[in-house]
């Protein structure tokens, strides 16, 4: 007898039958292609990341973007150019801009880190000027925007780290690139800021002043005139000084101070107003 064909064990499959799994099969291939291009079109590539793009047009395009405004996107591209132009002209340039491109997002500390290592790796560069001159920008606080305006708040009473550390690469700056093109503004920068920083040691001397530590307000004086000479600040510095002196009963150390208050001001107000009432909280709004 012969034996039976293997597919004749099974019954023939209907058409009803072999219908929906063909539909099945239809449905699933249809779900991937869907899948697939919408994937494509989530993922589109980022020009940037072109590996047959030039240093030179990446940067180009950086360019466009930092003219627009467009600092993030950038501050992406720029990181590109620097890294495929290692070595070159074109990346001690991209890592300046990369980092006023970081300062103008707000970016303060990632700012100063992009400088600080252009100042590190490059430190023969001819844009070592601009260099300094950016750091020195970085962190010169020069006003407080909509937020000073509502508040009112005096630059005097901020931590002064910052106008110290602008005011170090702005003489760094001076010092070594004395024919820069930045350099007459770092000086006007630095002046600016002395006048900041005694201010602030004077307001700290006025705040011990009323509350009765006249030992603490007395050096906080001393100091604002040891180190800023021929800030405005100093005239009431000297009077601080002389009135400290007076209330701890140091009567030829005060007169001496007021001595030389009178001889470089000889129409304070001081003398006369004696040391004025702190100005209203910045945080006070009425």
């Amino acid at each position: 007898m012969n034996q039976p064909d293997r597919q004749s064990l099974h019954a023939p499959a209907t058409p009803a039958a072999t219908a929906p799994r063909a539909s099945r099969h239809r449905a699933g291939w249809a779900g991937i292609l869907l899948a697939l291009t919408l994937a494509g079109c989530a993922s589109t590539p980022d020009p940037a990341n072109d590996p047959t793009l030039s240093a030179e047009k990446l940067y180009a395009d950086a360019r466009e973007d930092l003219t627009a405004g467009a600092y993030d996107k950038a501050v992406k591209t720029l990181e590109r150019v620097e890294g495929r132009g290692a070595g070159t002209l074109l990346a001690q340039q991209a890592l300046l801009d990369m980092a006023w491109a970081q300062w103008k997002l707000g970016e303060r500390a990632s700012a100063l880190a992009s400088v600080d290592r252009f100042i590190k790796l490059h430190p023969s560069s001819p844009a070592m000027d601009y260099a300094l001159y950016l750091k020195g920008l970085i962190n010169f606080a020069d006003n407080l925007g909509l937020l000073s305006g509502l508040s009112r708040q005096n630059l005097a009473e901020r931590d002064q780290q910052a106008a110290r550390d602008a005011h170090q690469a702005f003489a760094q700056l001076i010092e070594q690139h004395p024919q820069s093109r930045y350099a007459d503004d770092a000086r006007y920068r630095m002046d600016y800021i002395v006048n900041l920083l005694a201010e602030h040691e004077v307001l700290v001397a006025r705040y011990y002043y009323r509350r009765g530590a006249y030992l603490a307000a007395a050096n906080r004086a001393q100091s604002a005139l040891r180190e800023f000479q021929r800030a405005p600040a100093l005239e009431e510095a000297l009077y601080i000084l002389a009135a400290s002196y007076d209330k701890l009963g140091l009567e030829t150390l005060a007169r001496d101070a007021e001595r030389v208050l009178l001889r470089n001001f000889p129409d304070t107000r001081h003398m006369r107003d004696g040391v004025r009432l702190p100005e209203k909280a910045w945080w006070q709004f009425w």
